[in-house]
């Protein structure tokens, strides 16, 4: 995988843009970034939702694309990955597996498994035509409540990330940089200056400690004022009077 500073050669120019295009599988929701986008930028975002996977990771209508990997990441792209998808087994309501609370691929070795990871393989499964496997985020995008999903402990997860193809530009730069999460400050190149604070508030707090063991010291020095006596209440010495 590449980070976008390692890309080499002349990128396009962000003046010409007119959008930047991000596609995106279901079970993934770019909402949150598309609002800091538009906090940030005057270029329109504009998202393509996708089926479960991007379909062939094709580039060709999108600038950059959050895709989902069940293997490894094709050569040719460029990709961060952003997080791992845990994976379910789906079944019919009434299934006995739904009283378990995961299970495993050789607990599955005698179930009929369906491809596909759509509404229409969940309505075979309804249907009990047999079982099928897809990522939790997946599952929970379609909303059926005619299946139950359950995690399969040792199956291989799948893995969501952001992807491109060829070189990038300051726009695809400003999204990567949403996405992993750059404030607005910050920046490629610009660490120095984001570090600036926490340095001053680093040798602050230093120099406040110094000054209070500094007051410690002193104070040891001090002869502590008496303590005021401890009497007891009216009463004979040695024993507690009565409390009004």
């Amino acid at each position: 995988m590449s980070d976008p500073v390692a890309s080499s050669g002349p990128a396009p120019e962000s003046g010409r843009r007119e959008s930047l295009t991000i596609g995106f599988v279901s079970g993934v929701s770019p909402d949150k970034w598309s609002r800091v986008w538009q906090e940030r930028m005057p270029l329109p975002l504009v998202l393509v939702p996708r089926g479960p996977d991007l379909a062939g990771h094709s580039l060709d209508d999108v600038d950059m694309a959050l895709a989902r990997f069940d293997d490894d990441i094709p050569e040719g792209l460029h990709a961060i990955q952003l997080w791992s998808e845990t994976p379910l087994v789906i079944a019919p309501k009434d299934h006995p597996i739904k009283v378990v609370d995961s299970v495993t691929l050789a607990e599955l070795e005698d179930e009929t498994i369906l491809e596909g990871r759509d509404d229409d393989t969940l309505d075979l499964v309804a249907a009990g035509v047999g079982l099928a496997l897809m990522p939790q985020a997946v599952f929970r995008a379609t909303g059926r409540r005619d299946v139950v999903g359950k995690p399969v402990s040792d199956a291989e997860p799948t893995r969501i990330a952001l992807i491109w193809s060829g070189d990038t530009d300051d726009a695809m730069n400003e999204f990567i940089g949403i996405v992993r999460g750059r404030s607005a400050r910050s920046s490629r190149g610009a660490a120095d200056d984001d570090a600036s604070p926490v340095k001053k508030t680093a040798a602050a707090k230093a120099a406040a400690a110094a000054a209070r063991a500094e007051a410690r010291k002193a104070d040891a020095g001090r002869k502590p004022p008496p303590r005021p006596a401890r009497g007891f209440p009216r009463g004979k010495p040695g024993k507690p009077g009565k409390r009004r």
